[in-house]
C-alpha cells in the first residue's frame, strides 16, 4: 500500500511536472538535489561544479520532462541526466585541462582524526571518494542510492558484468585503503 502511495505520488508530481506547475518543480527540486549533487561530487565535482552540474541537470529535466517515459524509476532516469552532464562537463574541462591539476589537489590524501561512532559512515564514504571513478559511482549507486545492478548499468551506460565487476574491486579497494582504520572502526 504504502508503495502504491509513492506511485501515486511520483506519477502526479510527474503530472504536474509535465503541466509546467512551478511548484511541483519546486518540489521535485528539493526532493532530489542531494542525489544529484552526491553523484556530482562521486564524479569528482568540486562543491561549485557540482552546483553548476545541478543546474543544468534540473534544467534539462524541466525541458526534457515530456520525454520521460517511466520504463525506468524517476530517480534512475534523473542519475542518467545527472551522470551524463556531469560527464559531459568534465570532457569539457579535460579539453581546458583544467581536470588534471583539480584531481590532484582533490584527492590527495588528509588525514583523519581517530573516529567517532558517529563518524564511521563518514570515513567510509570519504574513502570511496578516493576510489576510480567507475568504482566509486558503483558503490554509491550500489549501497548508498540502493540501484540494482540493471540501474547501475542502465544509469552508467556499461554491462551488468561490468558494473559487478567495478564493485568488487571497489570492496576490495574500499578495504586495502581503510585498512588499519577498520580495526580502529570496530
Amino acid at each position: 500500500m504504502a508503495d502504491e502511495t509513492g506511485q501515486n505520488k511520483r506519477v502526479g508530481l510527474i503530472h504536474r511536472l509535465r503541466s509546467g506547475e512551478r511548484r511541483a518543480f519546486a518540489e521535485f527540486v528539493e526532493k532530489y538535489q542531494q542525489q544529484i549533487f552526491l553523484c556530482c561530487r562521486t564524479l569528482g565535482l568540486n562543491t561549485a561544479e557540482a552546483e553548476d552540474v545541478a543546474s543544468e541537470t534540473f534544467l534539462a529535466v524541466y525541458q526534457g520532462i515530456g520525454k520521460y517515459t517511466g520504463k525506468a524509476k524517476l530517480s534512475t532516469w534523473l542519475w542518467k541526466i545527472t551522470y551524463n552532464k556531469a560527464i559531459s562537463y568534465l570532457r569539457q574541462k579535460i579539453r581546458n585541462y583544467k581536470l588534471q591539476q583539480n584531481l590532484q589537489s582533490h584527492y590527495k590524501d588528509e588525514q583523519t582524526a581517530a573516529p567517532s561512532g558517529d563518524d564511521n559512515a563518514e570515513i567510509v564514504w570519504d574513502t570511496v571518494k578516493k576510489l576510480p571513478q567507475d568504482q566509486a559511482m558503483a558503490i554509491v549507486l550500489f549501497y548508498r542510492q540502493e540501484k540494482s545492478i540493471k540501474e547501475i548499468a542502465d544509469i552508467t551506460k556499461k554491462s551488468q558484468n561490468t558494473v559487478k565487476t567495478n564493485l568488487f574491486r571497489g570492496r576490495e579497494k574500499l578495504k586495502e585503503l581503510l585498512g588499519d582504520k577498520i580495526e580502529r572502526l570496530c
